[in-house]
Protein backbone atom coordinates (compact mmCIF):
# COMPACT_ATOMS: atom_id res chain seq x y z
CA UNK A 1 0.00 0.00 0.00
CA UNK A 2 1.04 3.52 -1.04
CA UNK A 3 1.39 6.21 1.82
CA UNK A 4 -0.72 9.52 0.91
CA UNK A 5 1.80 12.54 1.11
CA UNK A 6 1.30 14.46 4.24
CA UNK A 7 -1.20 17.28 3.68
CA UNK A 8 -0.60 21.21 4.78
CA UNK A 9 -0.39 21.67 8.62
CA UNK A 10 -2.71 23.84 10.01
CA UNK A 11 -1.29 26.94 11.43
CA UNK A 12 -2.10 26.81 15.62
CA UNK A 13 -4.47 29.44 16.55
CA UNK A 14 -3.04 31.97 18.93
CA UNK A 15 -4.40 32.09 22.36
CA UNK A 16 -7.14 34.20 23.21
CA UNK A 17 -5.93 37.29 24.97
CA UNK A 18 -7.26 40.71 26.34
CA UNK A 19 -5.69 43.71 24.37
CA UNK A 20 -2.47 45.30 25.01
CA UNK A 21 -2.27 49.29 25.25
CA UNK A 22 0.69 50.71 25.07
CA UNK A 23 -0.14 54.26 24.51
CA UNK A 24 1.23 56.71 27.17
CA UNK A 25 -1.12 59.01 29.14
CA UNK A 26 -3.64 56.16 29.55
CA UNK A 27 -2.86 56.59 33.33
CA UNK A 28 -4.57 57.18 36.82
CA UNK A 29 -2.88 60.52 37.18
CA UNK A 30 -3.85 61.93 33.62
CA UNK A 31 -7.42 60.75 34.38
CA UNK A 32 -7.67 61.91 38.19
CA UNK A 33 -6.34 65.30 36.65
CA UNK A 34 -9.43 65.46 33.93
CA UNK A 35 -11.85 63.44 36.88
CA UNK A 36 -11.55 66.85 38.97
CA UNK A 37 -12.62 69.15 36.47
CA UNK A 38 -15.56 66.60 35.42
CA UNK A 39 -16.16 66.71 38.84
CA UNK A 40 -16.92 69.96 38.83
CA UNK A 41 -18.71 70.15 35.94
CA UNK A 42 -21.42 67.73 36.83
CA UNK A 43 -21.80 68.87 40.43
CA UNK A 44 -22.54 72.30 39.09
CA UNK A 45 -24.79 71.06 36.36
CA UNK A 46 -26.68 69.06 39.29
CA UNK A 47 -27.04 71.60 41.75
CA UNK A 48 -28.17 73.83 38.90
CA UNK A 49 -30.33 71.18 37.58
CA UNK A 50 -32.53 71.06 40.80
CA UNK A 51 -33.18 74.81 41.27
CA UNK A 52 -34.10 74.56 37.32
CA UNK A 53 -36.67 71.41 38.33
CA UNK A 54 -38.11 72.64 41.89
CA UNK A 55 -38.54 75.97 40.20
CA UNK A 56 -40.61 74.50 37.50
CA UNK A 57 -42.39 71.22 39.24
CA UNK A 58 -41.93 72.31 43.16
CA UNK A 59 -43.79 69.96 45.65
CA UNK A 60 -46.67 71.55 47.58
CA UNK A 61 -44.49 72.35 50.41
CA UNK A 62 -42.54 74.54 48.71
CA UNK A 63 -44.43 76.17 46.07
CA UNK A 64 -45.82 79.39 47.54
CA UNK A 65 -42.62 79.87 49.16
CA UNK A 66 -40.19 79.73 45.75
CA UNK A 67 -38.09 83.31 45.83
CA UNK A 68 -38.95 85.88 43.09
CA UNK A 69 -35.72 87.31 43.82
CA UNK A 70 -33.08 87.93 42.94
CA UNK A 71 -34.61 88.91 39.62
CA UNK A 72 -31.66 87.48 37.67
CA UNK A 73 -31.78 84.00 39.20
CA UNK A 74 -33.22 81.67 37.19
CA UNK A 75 -30.46 83.40 34.44
CA UNK A 76 -27.83 82.69 36.34
CA UNK A 77 -28.20 78.94 37.02
CA UNK A 78 -29.65 77.76 33.96
CA UNK A 79 -26.75 79.51 32.34
CA UNK A 80 -24.41 77.86 34.27
CA UNK A 81 -26.48 74.22 33.98
CA UNK A 82 -26.19 74.67 29.93
CA UNK A 83 -23.00 75.88 30.05
CA UNK A 84 -21.53 73.05 32.51
CA UNK A 85 -23.03 70.85 30.57
CA UNK A 86 -21.38 71.57 27.28
CA UNK A 87 -18.58 71.45 29.16
CA UNK A 88 -18.57 68.16 30.87
CA UNK A 89 -19.04 66.50 27.11
CA UNK A 90 -16.08 67.52 25.92
CA UNK A 91 -14.37 66.51 29.05
CA UNK A 92 -16.11 62.94 29.72
CA UNK A 93 -14.70 62.33 26.20
CA UNK A 94 -11.54 62.90 27.34
CA UNK A 95 -11.72 61.17 30.51
CA UNK A 96 -13.25 58.18 28.69
CA UNK A 97 -10.22 58.01 26.47
CA UNK A 98 -7.80 58.16 29.40
CA UNK A 99 -9.52 55.24 31.17
CA UNK A 100 -10.80 52.82 27.90
CA UNK A 101 -7.60 50.57 28.53
CA UNK A 102 -8.99 49.92 31.70
CA UNK A 103 -12.45 48.19 29.88
CA UNK A 104 -10.40 45.34 28.84
CA UNK A 105 -8.82 44.35 32.10
CA UNK A 106 -7.71 40.49 32.25
CA UNK A 107 -9.36 38.34 34.08
CA UNK A 108 -12.84 40.74 34.11
CA UNK A 109 -13.31 40.27 37.91
CA UNK A 110 -10.70 39.71 39.82
CA UNK A 111 -12.26 40.24 43.65
CA UNK A 112 -15.66 41.51 45.39
CA UNK A 113 -14.22 45.10 45.67
CA UNK A 114 -13.51 44.27 41.74
CA UNK A 115 -16.34 43.81 40.60
CA UNK A 116 -18.02 46.24 42.39
CA UNK A 117 -15.56 48.92 40.66
CA UNK A 118 -16.48 47.86 37.49
CA UNK A 119 -20.25 48.14 38.16
CA UNK A 120 -20.09 51.17 39.61
CA UNK A 121 -17.81 52.13 35.87
CA UNK A 122 -20.75 50.71 33.62
CA UNK A 123 -23.46 51.94 35.25
CA UNK A 124 -21.31 55.84 35.59
CA UNK A 125 -20.47 55.75 32.23
CA UNK A 126 -24.05 54.77 30.39
CA UNK A 127 -25.86 57.07 32.36
CA UNK A 128 -23.46 60.36 32.15
CA UNK A 129 -23.15 59.43 28.19
CA UNK A 130 -26.99 59.39 28.51
CA UNK A 131 -27.22 62.43 30.49
CA UNK A 132 -25.14 65.18 28.47
CA UNK A 133 -26.29 63.44 24.87
CA UNK A 134 -30.08 63.84 25.87
CA UNK A 135 -29.20 67.51 27.23
CA UNK A 136 -27.41 68.41 23.94
CA UNK A 137 -30.69 67.10 22.10
CA UNK A 138 -33.26 69.25 24.45
CA UNK A 139 -31.27 72.61 24.04
CA UNK A 140 -31.79 72.23 20.40
CA UNK A 141 -35.12 70.97 21.11
CA UNK A 142 -34.86 67.42 18.66
CA UNK A 143 -36.56 64.84 20.60
CA UNK A 144 -35.75 61.17 18.77
CA UNK A 145 -37.30 59.36 21.80
CA UNK A 146 -41.00 58.21 22.87
CA UNK A 147 -40.11 59.55 26.53
CA UNK A 148 -40.89 62.70 27.94
CA UNK A 149 -37.27 64.43 28.90
CA UNK A 150 -38.09 66.28 31.50
CA UNK A 151 -38.66 63.68 34.39
CA UNK A 152 -36.12 60.84 32.60
CA UNK A 153 -33.21 63.63 32.55
CA UNK A 154 -34.37 64.11 36.20
CA UNK A 155 -34.54 60.64 37.28
CA UNK A 156 -30.86 60.03 35.92
CA UNK A 157 -29.28 63.04 37.18
CA UNK A 158 -29.40 61.40 40.64
CA UNK A 159 -27.88 58.18 39.49
CA UNK A 160 -25.29 59.90 37.92
CA UNK A 161 -24.76 61.73 41.18
CA UNK A 162 -25.11 58.23 42.96
CA UNK A 163 -22.64 56.33 40.45
CA UNK A 164 -20.47 59.13 40.89
CA UNK A 165 -20.14 59.24 44.47
CA UNK A 166 -19.68 55.49 44.51
CA UNK A 167 -17.15 55.74 42.13
CA UNK A 168 -15.04 58.08 44.14
CA UNK A 169 -15.70 55.99 47.27
CA UNK A 170 -14.13 52.87 45.54
CA UNK A 171 -10.94 54.40 44.06
CA UNK A 172 -10.69 57.16 46.91
CA UNK A 173 -7.13 55.15 47.53
CA UNK A 174 -6.07 55.68 44.28
CA UNK A 175 -7.34 58.90 43.85
CA UNK A 176 -5.27 59.66 47.05
CA UNK A 177 -2.13 58.29 45.61
CA UNK A 178 -2.06 60.40 42.48
CA UNK A 179 -3.92 63.81 43.42
CA UNK A 180 -1.04 65.99 43.18
CA UNK A 181 2.48 65.98 41.20
CA UNK A 182 3.94 64.73 44.22
CA UNK A 183 1.53 62.42 45.59
CA UNK A 184 3.20 59.19 46.07
CA UNK A 185 2.01 57.03 43.48
CA UNK A 186 2.06 60.22 40.83
CA UNK A 187 6.12 60.10 41.71
CA UNK A 188 6.20 56.41 40.32
CA UNK A 189 5.43 57.10 37.02
CA UNK A 190 7.77 58.17 33.99
CA UNK A 191 9.33 61.76 34.29
CA UNK A 192 8.54 62.00 30.48
CA UNK A 193 5.05 61.94 30.38
CA UNK A 194 4.68 65.15 32.38
CA UNK A 195 5.36 67.32 29.21
CA UNK A 196 2.83 64.91 27.22
CA UNK A 197 0.32 65.20 30.33
CA UNK A 198 0.48 68.91 30.21
CA UNK A 199 -0.26 69.51 26.74
CA UNK A 200 -2.92 67.23 27.12
CA UNK A 201 -4.25 69.29 30.05
CA UNK A 202 -4.09 72.36 28.11
CA UNK A 203 -5.67 71.26 24.82
CA UNK A 204 -8.66 69.82 26.86
CA UNK A 205 -9.00 73.04 28.54
CA UNK A 206 -8.81 75.32 25.38
CA UNK A 207 -11.69 73.28 23.80
CA UNK A 208 -13.63 73.29 27.31
CA UNK A 209 -12.78 77.37 26.76
CA UNK A 210 -13.74 77.34 22.65
CA UNK A 211 -16.74 75.46 23.17
CA UNK A 212 -18.01 77.79 26.22
CA UNK A 213 -17.11 81.15 23.99
CA UNK A 214 -19.22 79.79 21.13
CA UNK A 215 -21.69 79.20 23.21
CA UNK A 216 -22.73 81.40 26.37
CA UNK A 217 -23.25 84.36 24.77
CA UNK A 218 -26.63 83.32 24.18
CA UNK A 219 -27.21 83.46 27.70
CA UNK A 220 -24.37 85.66 28.91
CA UNK A 221 -25.10 88.68 26.44
CA UNK A 222 -21.87 90.77 26.67
CA UNK A 223 -20.26 87.66 24.52
CA UNK A 224 -23.14 87.62 22.09
CA UNK A 225 -20.97 88.23 19.10
CA UNK A 226 -19.44 84.96 19.75
CA UNK A 227 -22.51 83.32 19.62
CA UNK A 228 -21.57 80.99 16.50
CA UNK A 229 -22.31 76.90 18.14
CA UNK A 230 -25.49 77.63 19.97
CA UNK A 231 -29.10 77.26 19.31
CA UNK A 232 -29.89 80.91 19.57
CA UNK A 233 -29.03 83.95 19.87
CA UNK A 234 -30.24 86.33 22.04
CA UNK A 235 -31.53 89.42 19.60
CA UNK A 236 -32.70 86.94 17.02
CA UNK A 237 -36.69 87.29 16.77
CA UNK A 238 -40.04 89.57 17.03
CA UNK A 239 -39.36 92.81 18.40
CA UNK A 240 -35.66 91.70 19.37
CA UNK A 241 -36.26 88.32 21.59
CA UNK A 242 -35.81 84.91 20.19
CA UNK A 243 -39.53 82.68 20.25
CA UNK A 244 -39.75 78.85 21.31
CA UNK A 245 -43.16 77.98 20.43
CA UNK A 246 -44.73 79.63 17.95
CA UNK A 247 -48.26 81.19 17.74
CA UNK A 248 -49.18 78.84 14.95
CA UNK A 249 -47.39 75.76 16.77
CA UNK A 250 -49.32 76.44 19.70
CA UNK A 251 -52.75 76.34 17.69
CA UNK A 252 -53.40 80.13 18.20
CA UNK A 253 -54.58 82.66 15.34
CA UNK A 254 -55.69 86.15 15.02
CA UNK A 255 -59.35 85.11 13.98
CA UNK A 256 -59.36 83.15 17.44
CA UNK A 257 -58.65 86.51 19.16
CA UNK A 258 -61.31 88.17 17.75
CA UNK A 259 -63.53 87.96 21.01
CA UNK A 260 -60.93 87.84 23.25
CA UNK A 261 -61.98 88.84 27.04
CA UNK A 262 -59.98 87.67 30.26
CA UNK A 263 -61.57 86.45 32.73
CA UNK A 264 -60.33 86.59 36.49
CA UNK A 265 -61.94 84.43 38.57
CA UNK A 266 -62.21 84.74 42.77
CA UNK A 267 -64.45 86.07 45.46
CA UNK A 268 -65.67 88.97 43.08
CA UNK A 269 -64.98 87.18 39.59
CA UNK A 270 -65.10 89.93 36.19
CA UNK A 271 -63.77 89.88 32.70
CA UNK A 272 -61.99 92.47 30.99
CA UNK A 273 -61.52 93.52 27.23
CA UNK A 274 -58.19 94.40 25.86
CA UNK A 275 -58.91 97.84 25.76
CA UNK A 276 -60.25 97.78 29.34
CA UNK A 277 -56.25 96.48 30.60
CA UNK A 278 -55.06 99.36 28.80
CA UNK A 279 -57.14 101.72 30.31
CA UNK A 280 -55.43 100.00 33.84
CA UNK A 281 -52.66 102.24 35.25
CA UNK A 282 -49.79 100.03 33.95
CA UNK A 283 -46.52 99.06 35.38
CA UNK A 284 -42.93 99.03 33.49
CA UNK A 285 -39.90 96.38 34.28
CA UNK A 286 -36.98 95.72 33.17
CA UNK A 287 -36.49 91.91 33.63
CA UNK A 288 -35.04 88.65 31.97
CA UNK A 289 -36.69 85.80 30.38
CA UNK A 290 -35.12 82.82 30.52
CA UNK A 291 -35.57 79.53 28.76
CA UNK A 292 -34.54 75.78 30.04
CA UNK A 293 -32.82 75.36 26.36
CA UNK A 294 -30.03 77.88 28.00
CA UNK A 295 -30.83 81.37 26.26
CA UNK A 296 -32.08 84.55 27.97
CA UNK A 297 -32.26 87.93 27.45
CA UNK A 298 -33.53 90.68 29.16
CA UNK A 299 -36.06 93.29 27.83
CA UNK A 300 -38.34 96.36 28.73
CA UNK A 301 -41.92 94.89 29.65
CA UNK A 302 -45.21 96.73 29.86
CA UNK A 303 -48.49 95.75 31.89
CA UNK A 304 -50.52 95.50 34.13
CA UNK A 305 -49.60 94.21 37.83
CA UNK A 306 -51.20 90.81 39.05
CA UNK A 307 -51.59 91.66 42.19
CA UNK A 308 -53.93 94.36 41.12
CA UNK A 309 -55.85 92.13 39.31
CA UNK A 310 -55.84 89.71 42.17
CA UNK A 311 -56.88 92.19 44.60
CA UNK A 312 -59.92 94.01 42.34
CA UNK A 313 -61.14 89.70 42.24
CA UNK A 314 -61.10 89.79 46.05
CA UNK A 315 -57.54 87.74 46.07
CA UNK A 316 -55.09 88.59 49.11
CA UNK A 317 -51.71 89.02 47.80
CA UNK A 318 -48.41 87.09 49.51
CA UNK A 319 -51.45 84.36 50.89
CA UNK A 320 -53.14 83.57 47.89
CA UNK A 321 -51.35 81.75 44.34
CA UNK A 322 -52.87 82.30 41.09
CA UNK A 323 -53.83 80.27 38.14
CA UNK A 324 -52.79 80.77 34.52
CA UNK A 325 -54.65 79.25 31.71
CA UNK A 326 -53.25 79.97 28.25
CA UNK A 327 -55.39 79.62 24.97
CA UNK A 328 -52.86 77.43 23.49
CA UNK A 329 -54.75 74.34 22.01
CA UNK A 330 -52.03 71.47 24.25
CA UNK A 331 -49.00 71.14 26.31
CA UNK A 332 -47.59 70.52 29.14
CA UNK A 333 -47.30 74.12 30.29
CA UNK A 334 -50.72 75.21 29.12
CA UNK A 335 -52.88 75.63 32.76
CA UNK A 336 -49.43 77.35 35.10
CA UNK A 337 -49.57 77.73 38.75
CA UNK A 338 -47.87 80.96 40.13
CA UNK A 339 -46.80 80.91 44.30
CA UNK A 340 -47.60 83.72 46.72
CA UNK A 341 -44.35 85.10 46.75
CA UNK A 342 -44.63 85.42 42.86
CA UNK A 343 -48.12 86.89 42.80
CA UNK A 344 -47.36 89.49 45.27
CA UNK A 345 -44.48 90.72 43.57
CA UNK A 346 -44.86 93.90 42.12
CA UNK A 347 -42.65 92.93 39.49
CA UNK A 348 -44.70 90.26 38.12
CA UNK A 349 -46.74 91.25 35.13
CA UNK A 350 -49.57 90.53 32.93
CA UNK A 351 -47.74 91.79 30.09
CA UNK A 352 -48.96 93.60 27.48
CA UNK A 353 -45.96 95.37 25.16
CA UNK A 354 -42.39 94.71 25.46
CA UNK A 355 -39.52 96.89 24.51
CA UNK A 356 -41.88 99.63 23.82
CA UNK A 357 -44.69 98.13 21.52
CA UNK A 358 -47.88 96.07 21.87
CA UNK A 359 -46.70 92.02 22.46
CA UNK A 360 -46.12 90.73 19.02
CA UNK A 361 -48.62 87.37 18.05
CA UNK A 362 -45.32 84.82 18.70
CA UNK A 363 -44.70 86.58 22.15
CA UNK A 364 -48.24 85.91 23.28
CA UNK A 365 -50.46 88.38 22.34
CA UNK A 366 -53.14 89.83 23.46
CA UNK A 367 -51.23 88.98 27.02
CA UNK A 368 -48.76 87.00 28.63
CA UNK A 369 -47.48 86.38 32.23
CA UNK A 370 -43.79 87.89 33.18
CA UNK A 371 -42.31 87.20 36.37
CA UNK A 372 -38.98 87.70 38.03
CA UNK A 373 -36.52 84.37 38.52
CA UNK A 374 -39.28 82.46 37.04
CA UNK A 375 -38.57 79.93 33.75
CA UNK A 376 -39.27 81.11 30.37
CA UNK A 377 -41.88 77.65 30.16
CA UNK A 378 -43.94 79.03 32.97
CA UNK A 379 -43.86 82.99 31.84
CA UNK A 380 -47.38 81.89 30.04
CA UNK A 381 -48.13 83.34 26.64
CA UNK A 382 -51.69 83.92 25.27
CA UNK A 383 -52.94 84.24 28.55
CA UNK A 384 -57.43 84.37 29.01
CA UNK A 385 -57.82 83.23 32.38
CA UNK A 386 -56.60 83.87 35.60
CA UNK A 387 -58.31 82.29 39.03
CA UNK A 388 -57.16 83.35 42.41
CA UNK A 389 -56.91 80.47 44.71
Amino acid sequence: MTSRPPGPRRAALPALRPPAFTGRLHDARTATSVGRWLGVAFAVCFATGLVSHYLQHPPDWLANHLPAHPAWGYRLTQGLHVATGLAAIVLLMVKLWTVYPRLFVWPPVRSARHALERLSVAVLVASAVFQVLTGLLNIVEWYPWPFSFVPVHFAVAWVVAGSILLHVAVKAPEIASHWGRRSEGTLALPAEDARDRRSLLLGTGAAVGVVTLTTVGQSFTPLKAFDLLAPRHPDDGPQGLPVNRTAAAAGVSVPSLRTWRLEVAGPRPYTLTLDDLWAMPRTAARLPIACVEGWSVEAQWGGVRVRDLMERAGGRPGRDAVRVTSLEVSGAYRVMEMGAEYAEDPLTLLALALNGQPLALDHGFPARIIAPNRPGVLQTKWVHRLEVL
